[in-house]
């Protein structure tokens, strides 16, 4: 089982290595891709030391499965040439996601979906998939009309230049700027670029994704997105309106029964979910859940993920996991 990481010296890439470790995943071969700058640089993986190739040398080399983190353009180039060897791909770009023709998957809800024939496979938005983990168990029991949801994002999603940025500010350094406006002691409602109906991409990704994974065109999202000085995680407020009537107490053991999810849902002693509790695992975590009063049959919930993980690498890890036990079984 040899396995590529193609952006393996960033971010996200780290993480994907990390957890590949943690989980032990079974690969015999570590090919860690980056960009130019960074090929013959070496690896750490289980102890052993790996040295970065390039795109081309990788596909070369004929990996089972290619973990995909370094960016759109080079997924929309180089994942069709890593499929064409015959790797699968499981690309954490936005590059391929709303393609009809990809499999845009969680694992805990439409894995299954998955056949033979996908070679490439996007992994959602960071954003969307701690979303969708909520939303997908109550739209099965309660049909979802319509979804609210406003964000409170990590600088980690934005990079290494946006975490360098607060580091700066903190520290009263000037420096170079991955933002706009200071982030330090702010918040920006503005998460990627904005299109011509004055969404941002990040917003309009919540709201086409989220669709495309429930596979229910008639779902609405409706969502703003705001960039904070957290590292560890994303935090969402999300409004939710059901056609069918709900108990709260049912939608908690729903959610507290859902694979993948901690509740943390007791106001009584100030327990709720936060980043600073998410960093570093893998659940995505739910609270502050109550009725929606001014509404019929609308709830609200707080959802808190860390977004480098079950919202990046770990949801990329799990995908090959499927695999593995699937695609690829003895």
């Amino acid at each position: 089982m040899k396995v590529a990481v193609v952006g393996a010296t960033g971010m996200v890439g780290q993480v994907m290595l990390q957890i590949l470790e943690e989980r032990n995943f079974p690969l015999t071969d570590l090919i860690p891709v980056a960009s130019e700058k960074s090929i013959g640089k070496s690896i750490v993986y289980k102890d052993k030391s790996y040295k970065v190739v390039s795109l081309a040398d990788a596909v070369k080399r004929k990996p089972e499965i290619a973990l995909f983190s370094a960016g759109g353009d080079t997924s929309l180039e180089w994942a069709p040439k890593f499929a064409e060897a015959g790797t699968t791909v499981i690309d954490n770009s936005s590059a391929w996601r709303m393609d009809p023709k990809k499999k845009l998957v969680v694992p805990e809800i439409n894995a299954s979906e998955i056949t033979a024939d996908d070679m490439i496979i996007a992994n959602p938005n960071c954003s969307t998939i701690q979303l969708v983990m909520a939303l997908q168990p109550l739209h099965k029991a309660y049909q979802i009309d319509r979804v609210v949801i406003s964000t409170y994002q990590s600088i980690t999603g934005t990079g290494v230049k946006a975490v360098q940025q607060l580091e700066n500010e903190y520290a009263g350094k000037t420096g170079e700027m991955a933002y706009p406006y200071p982030i330090h002691k702010n918040a920006i409602p503005h998460c990627d670029v904005f299109l011509e109906n004055d969404y941002t991409k990040e917003e309009m990704k919540l709201t086409n994704e989220t669709k495309k994974i429930l596979s229910d065109d008639s779902v609405k999202v409706a969502a703003t997105a705001v960039r904070i000085p957290v590292v560890g995680g994303h935090s969402e407020s999300v409004n939710i309106e059901f056609k069918q009537a709900f108990e709260v107490s049912d939608v908690k053991k729903i959610l507290s029964e859902t694979e993948g999810i901690t509740l943390q849902d007791n106001p009584g002693v100030n327990t709720y979910p936060m980043p600073i509790y998410a960093q570093g695992k893998n659940d995505v975590f739910i609270g502050r859940i109550r009725r929606d009063f001014t509404r019929d049959n609308a709830l609200n919930m707080w959802i808190v993920s860390d977004n480098l993980r079950k919202g990046a690498a770990t949801n990329a890890v799990q995908i090959a996991e499927f695999l593995l036990k699937t695609r690829f079984k003895a």
